[in-house]
């Protein structure tokens, strides 16, 4: 799957895409590492998991790392 920016493509995996989108959707407010597991990957918020970190970090590889602003002790959002 490709984003395209202004300036070219980039390449990021399905999850990463719907994680982008979502955090698109809930700009500008923090949503939660629990919040993202419900609504990304399904998941309860029981479920105990860094994966939305590691997602997290691919996506700042990929694109501007100050895209996603984390907000220290609640979650992440984007830079508006």
């Amino acid at each position: 799957m490709a984003v395209v920016t202004t300036l070219f493509n980039i390449y990021i995996t399905t999850r990463e895409f719907e994680l982008l989108w979502y955090l698109i959707t809930t700009r500008p407010r923090v949503a939660s590492r629990e919040r993202i597991l419900e609504r990304v990957w399904g998941l309860s918020s029981e479920v105990e998991t860094r994966t939305v970190d590691v997602h997290i970090r691919a996506l700042r590889k990929k694109i501007d790392q100050d895209v996603v602003e984390t907000v220290i002790g609640v979650g992440y959002r984007l830079r508006s």
